[in-house]
């Protein structure tokens, strides 16, 4: 009786396994028939936003499906690199394939097939579009002039064999004869060249006036968010890279007919101070610098203390700082303009006040005290912008502009790139019409710089 029982019982479970085994088979088949029309409605769909058609088809696979019509918004792609809809396709078949061989997929596609149909509907293709932005340094710059992408083989740091520094650059059509002016732009932490570009919109100032605008670019190896070491001036960090800089600068005066006395730098937040590092060790390079967001000079040097510079200043003495350093006794000036938010909450406003103190002192404007020794000061606030001016002969040589209402950012700039606002005042057009008052003559080494005029 019991063995009866016992078979019974067994017989009965094994068609309970294979009632569940041929339900798993059938709901598995319908997922992957409900995968395959999402991924079918989502290319539809790509294909209709290419066409720029406005009617919306509903697709009967998502219908069965129960997905329903997308909602999702349109992100733009300012620099244009959507990956096509061919690549997703092409990616989802592999992956239900189950091929494991060949190149790993990039982009959207790379994140596996269990959300295939989401992701094509949420990253759709975008038709280009010239005036979202008004620089693109990519294949679909509009702007008159060319962008060329490539590596510098600059001194190596210490110890090491090789070194290449990545730059963008960007030649504007020539403007009449003679030599052009050459604006060198470093960027910030978690920025590369082409964003800092497109960004700052220099190179449409550039098409205007015809300069040479260089961007060098940090690499991550050095630094994982590509932030200049501006606090650390050793010649495995910071001096190497600004010396590697200075080598960048030297190779494009010379292969692009740039005039040596025009060459400036500006930056912005990491970039700046690094910008403020070339000003201090290579002034006969330079005719003036440009810092937008940047921290007080040579108050950090960790990058736990460049935190702390960031956040407050320094505490000690900026006119000290400077006149303490080993550049100081033999530096010929430097013109200076200060670019910063009022609402910065990144690098305090504070940096702008005492960085602009320690170029005023820099140039010999004042002495150890503060009192003034040459000139006169100047304040206005034209279009939007407070601005205090240290004069000498009626021209600016440094110029302390204050934003209102900015935060940590490049004012007048493209507002789809990360740290960079359309609104408020150009800061791009500021800093070059401070720029074109000057020049370094190769035979001044005593303050002040004979400030120029430049067309």
């Amino acid at each position: 009786m019991s063995k009866s029982i016992t078979s019974t019982w067994l017989r009965g479970l094994g068609k309970l396994a294979q009632i569940q085994m041929r339900a798993l088979r059938q709901a598995a088949k319908r997922g992957e028939r409900a995968v395959e029309e999402i991924t079918t409605s989502a290319l539809k769909s790509h294909l209709s936003d290419a066409k720029q058609s406005t009617s919306k088809k509903s697709s009967t696979g998502s219908a069965k499906s129960g997905t329903g019509k997308s909602s999702n918004p349109r992100k733009a792609d300012p620099l244009g690199l959507s990956p096509s809809f061919g690549k997703i396709g092409k990616t989802v078949k592999a992956k239900r394939a189950g091929s494991g061989r060949g190149k790993a997929p990039s982009g959207p596609a790379a994140q596996g097939t269990r959300t295939a149909g989401a992701r094509a509907r949420s990253n759709p293709v975008q038709p280009v579009d010239p005036r979202d932005s008004r620089v693109r340094p990519s294949r679909y710059a509009w702007l008159k002039g060319d962008w060329t992408r490539s590596f510098h083989s600059a001194p190596p740091a210490p110890g090491d064999l090789i070194h290449h520094l990545a730059y963008g650059l960007y030649v504007p059509p020539a403007r009449g004869k003679g030599k052009r002016a050459l604006v060198v732009m470093l960027h910030g932490c978690k920025q590369t060249s082409e964003e800092f570009a497109q960004g700052t919109r220099m190179n449409a100032i550039a098409d205007e006036y015809g300069f040479v605008v260089l961007y060098p670019e940090q690499s991550r190896i050095a630094q994982a968010h590509r932030c200049w070491h501006w606090y650390d001036a050793s010649d495995r960090a910071g001096g190497h890279e600004a010396r590697s800089i200075v080598s960048l600068v030297d190779s494009v005066v010379e292969r692009y007919d740039v005039d040596p006395e025009r060459v400036y730098v500006a930056g912005m937040s990491a970039g700046a101070g690094m910008a403020a590092l070339l000003a201090i060790r290579y002034p006969q390079r330079f005719a003036a610098v440009a810092l937008h967001s940047g921290p007080v000079f040579g108050d950090a040097h960790s990058a736990m203390s460049a935190l702390a510079t960031m956040r407050r200043g320094t505490r000690d003495d900026p006119l000290n700082l400077v006149a303490g350093l080993a550049e100081f006794a033999d530096h010929p000036g430097m013109p200076a303009i200060i670019v910063h938010g009022d609402r910065d909450d990144v690098v305090s406003p504070r940096n702008a006040e005492q960085l602009a103190m320690q170029f005023v002192r820099l140039n010999r404007l004042v002495d150890s005290s503060g009192r003034r020794l040459h000139g006169n000061a100047r304040d206005s606030a034209p279009g939007g912008v407070v601005r205090h001016d240290w004069m000498l002969d009626d021209v600016p040589i440094v110029r302390d502009c204050r934003i209102g209402g900015l935060k940590h950012a490049w004012s007048g700039g493209d507002g789809a790139i990360p740290f960079h606002v359309a609104d408020g005042p150009d800061s791009s057009r500021l800093i070059y019409d401070f720029f074109r008052l000057h020049r370094r003559r190769a035979d001044i080494d005593q303050l002040p710089p004979e400030p120029v005029l430049i067309a």
